[in-house]
């Protein structure tokens, strides 16, 4: 909801007039893509800048699939709930999973290739051929090692890429107890994309090939979809910014700090979480006549209804939330 970092909005103020090469092949572009991969420890990793998340995914899962296969994701994952059919517009099927709290547990992509390949008519069938998930999940949710190693173990055993929605990446890197990290992730997915968006730039999402899979011409597929921005160097000064000096997770432990107040706040005047808060995501039941009188001072997603007139709302930290802000909402609850 807020703009930028303001250290990213210096950044490209002061770059303002220059005059670079188009379609992110200027230095600062090469200089963002240095940092992302030395981050990662994955220096023979691409990294393509691009605008926003559903564009990203879109490219990213129709560059991988073939014409006749579709992607297997949690039924609750960004990909088959909130993005329009976008991935359906490219001509895939999201194959919708089962998933605890919003995760996505290798037992079920274990359980439906077994099945897939048991039915006689699996080739009258979508072929599955990638897996999505998300970190955090929809839920605020985070993956752990453990869990991301099964994951993957499972995708390699069936030979399907790991493709992982780091929309919010920033906040399950800061979150305390994660034992995922950024290496971690680019070891064990074979692509994953880094949220800027919604963790400190202006916009932009920078997607990480790891090159366990094999993309030929990326930038013509990226260009192919519309999704090639001209002025790319405001995406490269932007990553550029956000990876020096370890800025990212800095700015994003803002997020977790100010979500842990929210938590303890609730939590103190007798609330109910959904879900077990982990990240900047704070999934809390209300009943309706609370929801009605919150409306008028605060900002929320209504998430689920429940029976007893309540329902569970979703309120989101940042990394510009502000603790007079936090205690605010805590005061009117």
């Amino acid at each position: 909801m807020e703009g930028a970092h303001p250290s990213v909005m210096e950044r490209l103020m002061q770059t303002n007039l220059e005059s670079t090469p188009g379609y992110t092949a200027d230095d600062y572009c090469d200089r963002a893509r240095t940092l992302i991969k030395k981050a990662c420890g994955c220096p023979d990793a691409e990294v393509h800048f691009l605008v926003g998340g559903t564009q990203t995914n879109a490219v990213a899962v129709s560059s991988v699939l073939k014409p006749y296969e579709g992607v297997l994701a949690a039924d609750t994952g960004h990909i088959n709930w909130h993005e329009a059919g976008a991935i359906e517009a490219t001509g895939h099927k999201v194959l919708g999973l089962p998933h605890e709290y919003g995760k996505l547990q290798a037992s079920a992509v274990e359980m439906y290739m077994s099945d897939f390949l048991a039915d006689e008519s699996h080739e009258h069938m979508v072929c599955p051929g990638m897996v999505y998930i998300s970190h955090p999940t929809e839920y605020g949710t985070l993956y752990s090692l453990e869990e991301l190693k099964a994951l993957s173990d499972t995708c390699r055993k069936y030979s399907l890429p790991l493709y992982m929605d780091g929309a919010r990446l920033g906040y399950g890197l800061a979150a305390p107890g994660s034992d995922v990290s950024l290496d971690k992730i680019a070891s064990l997915c074979d692509m994953f994309y880094i949220g800027g968006t919604k963790v400190g730039a202006l916009f932009g999402e920078a997607l990480v090939v790891t090159r366990t899979v094999t993309v030929r011409q990326m930038v013509t597929h990226i260009k192919r979809q519309g999704a090639l921005l001209a002025k790319g160097r405001l995406l490269g000064l932007q990553f550029g910014t956000l990876f020096s000096d370890g800025m990212y997770i800095e700015i994003s432990r803002n997020a977790i700090r100010m979500a842990g107040l929210l938590t303890e706040g609730l939590r103190s005047r007798g609330y109910e979480f959904l879900t077990p808060p982990q990240t900047n995501q704070i999934f809390v039941i209300l009943d309706n006549s609370t929801l009605e009188r919150l409306r008028e001072h605060a900002t929320f997603s209504i998430w689920q209804r429940l029976p007893e007139s309540r329902t569970a709302v979703r309120f989101v930290t940042s990394w510009a939330t502000r603790e007079e802000d936090v205690r605010a909402l805590i005061a009117l609850l």
